[in-house]
Protein backbone atom coordinates (compact mmCIF):
# COMPACT_ATOMS: atom_id res chain seq x y z
CA UNK A 1 0.00 0.00 0.00
CA UNK A 2 2.80 2.63 0.96
CA UNK A 3 5.00 1.79 -2.49
CA UNK A 4 1.61 2.52 -4.48
CA UNK A 5 1.34 5.89 -2.82
CA UNK A 6 4.47 6.81 -3.35
CA UNK A 7 4.65 5.82 -7.04
CA UNK A 8 1.53 7.60 -7.11
CA UNK A 9 3.10 11.12 -5.81
CA UNK A 10 6.19 10.36 -7.57
CA UNK A 11 4.03 10.07 -10.92
CA UNK A 12 2.09 13.35 -9.80
CA UNK A 13 5.72 15.17 -9.34
CA UNK A 14 7.08 13.67 -12.78
CA UNK A 15 4.18 14.44 -14.97
CA UNK A 16 5.65 17.32 -16.61
CA UNK A 17 8.47 15.02 -17.33
CA UNK A 18 6.80 11.87 -18.86
CA UNK A 19 7.09 12.13 -22.57
CA UNK A 20 10.99 12.97 -21.92
CA UNK A 21 11.13 9.70 -19.47
CA UNK A 22 9.12 7.18 -21.56
CA UNK A 23 11.90 8.03 -24.69
CA UNK A 24 14.86 8.51 -22.06
CA UNK A 25 13.15 4.51 -21.39
CA UNK A 26 13.37 3.27 -25.17
CA UNK A 27 17.31 4.79 -25.05
CA UNK A 28 18.58 3.38 -22.12
CA UNK A 29 16.30 0.16 -22.62
CA UNK A 30 18.16 -0.22 -26.63
CA UNK A 31 14.42 -0.67 -27.83
CA UNK A 32 16.69 0.26 -31.69
CA UNK A 33 19.55 -2.06 -32.40
CA UNK A 34 21.71 1.38 -32.77
CA UNK A 35 20.34 3.12 -29.54
CA UNK A 36 23.81 1.74 -27.31
CA UNK A 37 26.00 3.00 -30.18
CA UNK A 38 24.26 6.75 -29.88
CA UNK A 39 24.46 7.01 -26.29
CA UNK A 40 28.01 5.80 -26.27
CA UNK A 41 28.75 8.96 -28.92
CA UNK A 42 26.43 11.17 -26.43
CA UNK A 43 28.52 9.80 -23.46
CA UNK A 44 31.98 10.36 -24.83
CA UNK A 45 31.28 13.62 -26.74
CA UNK A 46 30.58 15.43 -23.39
CA UNK A 47 33.02 13.95 -21.69
CA UNK A 48 35.57 14.81 -24.01
CA UNK A 49 34.16 18.15 -24.22
CA UNK A 50 34.93 18.88 -20.11
CA UNK A 51 38.08 17.22 -20.99
CA UNK A 52 38.74 19.95 -23.55
CA UNK A 53 37.31 22.59 -21.71
CA UNK A 54 39.06 21.27 -18.10
CA UNK A 55 36.54 23.45 -16.48
CA UNK A 56 36.98 24.30 -12.47
CA UNK A 57 35.14 22.29 -10.14
CA UNK A 58 32.76 25.97 -9.02
CA UNK A 59 32.70 25.93 -12.82
CA UNK A 60 31.54 22.59 -13.34
CA UNK A 61 29.15 22.55 -10.85
CA UNK A 62 27.50 25.45 -11.49
CA UNK A 63 26.77 25.21 -15.37
CA UNK A 64 25.66 21.29 -13.98
CA UNK A 65 22.89 23.42 -11.46
CA UNK A 66 22.52 25.30 -14.40
CA UNK A 67 21.61 23.16 -17.29
CA UNK A 68 19.04 21.05 -14.42
CA UNK A 69 17.63 24.15 -13.45
CA UNK A 70 17.04 25.25 -17.27
CA UNK A 71 15.80 21.57 -18.05
CA UNK A 72 13.44 21.73 -15.22
CA UNK A 73 11.94 25.19 -16.74
CA UNK A 74 12.21 24.24 -20.12
CA UNK A 75 11.05 20.29 -20.29
CA UNK A 76 7.38 20.62 -19.17
CA UNK A 77 6.81 23.52 -21.41
CA UNK A 78 8.35 22.34 -24.56
CA UNK A 79 7.93 18.29 -24.16
CA UNK A 80 4.33 18.30 -25.45
CA UNK A 81 4.76 20.51 -28.46
CA UNK A 82 7.62 18.42 -29.68
CA UNK A 83 6.41 14.56 -28.44
CA UNK A 84 2.77 15.61 -29.57
CA UNK A 85 -0.09 15.46 -27.62
CA UNK A 86 -0.72 15.27 -24.15
CA UNK A 87 -3.03 11.93 -24.61
CA UNK A 88 -1.26 8.71 -23.42
CA UNK A 89 -1.82 5.69 -24.72
CA UNK A 90 -3.33 3.24 -21.96
CA UNK A 91 0.29 1.47 -23.04
CA UNK A 92 2.39 4.39 -22.29
CA UNK A 93 0.83 5.30 -18.94
CA UNK A 94 0.92 1.73 -17.92
CA UNK A 95 4.91 1.88 -18.91
CA UNK A 96 5.51 5.44 -16.86
CA UNK A 97 3.66 3.78 -14.00
CA UNK A 98 6.37 0.91 -14.17
CA UNK A 99 9.29 3.27 -14.36
CA UNK A 100 7.91 4.91 -11.14
CA UNK A 101 7.72 1.93 -9.23
CA UNK A 102 11.01 0.65 -10.44
CA UNK A 103 12.42 4.54 -9.10
CA UNK A 104 10.08 3.97 -5.88
CA UNK A 105 11.77 0.29 -5.55
CA UNK A 106 15.24 1.18 -6.43
CA UNK A 107 14.93 4.34 -3.58
CA UNK A 108 13.89 1.83 -0.88
CA UNK A 109 17.09 -0.91 -1.60
CA UNK A 110 19.55 1.97 -1.55
CA UNK A 111 17.54 3.15 1.84
CA UNK A 112 17.98 -0.47 3.08
CA UNK A 113 21.58 -0.84 2.27
CA UNK A 114 22.07 2.21 3.94
CA UNK A 115 20.17 0.97 7.29
CA UNK A 116 22.13 -3.08 7.03
CA UNK A 117 25.41 -0.46 6.72
CA UNK A 118 24.37 1.16 10.05
CA UNK A 119 22.76 -1.67 11.81
CA UNK A 120 26.12 -3.83 10.58
CA UNK A 121 27.94 -0.86 12.73
CA UNK A 122 25.83 -1.20 15.83
CA UNK A 123 26.14 -5.00 15.85
CA UNK A 124 29.28 -5.71 14.56
CA UNK A 125 31.50 -2.52 14.98
CA UNK A 126 34.98 -4.46 13.69
CA UNK A 127 33.26 -6.03 10.78
CA UNK A 128 31.71 -2.84 9.70
CA UNK A 129 35.11 -0.77 10.25
CA UNK A 130 37.02 -3.83 8.69
CA UNK A 131 34.80 -3.38 5.39
CA UNK A 132 34.53 0.02 5.20
CA UNK A 133 38.34 0.94 5.64
CA UNK A 134 38.80 -1.96 3.31
CA UNK A 135 36.45 -0.65 0.86
CA UNK A 136 37.51 3.52 0.87
CA UNK A 137 41.33 1.84 0.40
CA UNK A 138 40.31 0.19 -2.48
CA UNK A 139 38.56 2.93 -3.95
CA UNK A 140 41.74 5.59 -2.84
CA UNK A 141 43.76 3.43 -4.55
CA UNK A 142 41.25 2.89 -7.91
CA UNK A 143 41.30 6.80 -7.75
CA UNK A 144 45.33 7.24 -7.47
CA UNK A 145 45.63 4.83 -10.39
CA UNK A 146 43.26 6.27 -12.98
CA UNK A 147 42.45 9.71 -13.65
CA UNK A 148 39.29 11.10 -12.29
CA UNK A 149 37.54 12.04 -15.59
CA UNK A 150 38.12 8.80 -16.83
CA UNK A 151 36.83 6.87 -14.23
CA UNK A 152 33.71 9.11 -14.04
CA UNK A 153 33.57 8.32 -18.05
CA UNK A 154 33.36 4.37 -16.71
CA UNK A 155 31.27 4.67 -14.14
CA UNK A 156 28.59 6.72 -15.98
CA UNK A 157 28.74 4.55 -19.41
CA UNK A 158 28.36 1.17 -17.53
CA UNK A 159 25.54 2.84 -15.43
CA UNK A 160 23.71 3.94 -18.42
CA UNK A 161 24.49 0.80 -20.20
CA UNK A 162 22.98 -1.26 -17.74
CA UNK A 163 19.65 -0.86 -18.08
CA UNK A 164 19.85 -2.14 -22.07
CA UNK A 165 22.25 -4.82 -20.58
CA UNK A 166 19.84 -5.99 -18.41
CA UNK A 167 16.65 -5.90 -20.80
CA UNK A 168 18.59 -8.09 -22.99
CA UNK A 169 20.03 -10.66 -20.31
CA UNK A 170 23.41 -9.96 -20.89
CA UNK A 171 23.99 -9.02 -17.19
CA UNK A 172 22.00 -12.61 -16.15
CA UNK A 173 23.52 -14.59 -18.93
CA UNK A 174 27.58 -13.87 -17.53
CA UNK A 175 26.07 -13.73 -13.97
CA UNK A 176 25.14 -16.99 -14.78
CA UNK A 177 28.35 -18.18 -15.78
CA UNK A 178 30.29 -16.81 -12.86
CA UNK A 179 27.67 -18.76 -10.26
CA UNK A 180 29.15 -21.87 -12.40
CA UNK A 181 32.55 -21.27 -12.39
CA UNK A 182 32.90 -20.44 -8.70
CA UNK A 183 30.61 -23.64 -8.22
CA UNK A 184 33.24 -25.61 -9.86
CA UNK A 185 35.63 -24.19 -8.04
CA UNK A 186 33.75 -24.95 -4.62
CA UNK A 187 33.18 -28.23 -5.30
CA UNK A 188 37.19 -28.61 -6.34
CA UNK A 189 38.17 -27.23 -3.29
CA UNK A 190 35.49 -29.71 -1.53
CA UNK A 191 36.26 -32.73 -3.26
CA UNK A 192 40.45 -31.84 -2.22
CA UNK A 193 39.90 -31.36 1.40
CA UNK A 194 38.06 -34.90 1.16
Amino acid sequence: MLGAQETAQLEEQLQGWGEVILAGDQVLRWKKPWFPGALMAATTLVFMMIYYLDPSVLTGLSCTVMLLCLSDYLVPTLAPRIFGSNKWSSEQQQRFHEICGNLVKTQRRILGWWKRLFSLKEEKPKMYFASVISSLVTVAWMGQQVHNLFLTYLIVSFLLLLPGLNQHGVISKYAGMAKREINKLLKQKEKKNE
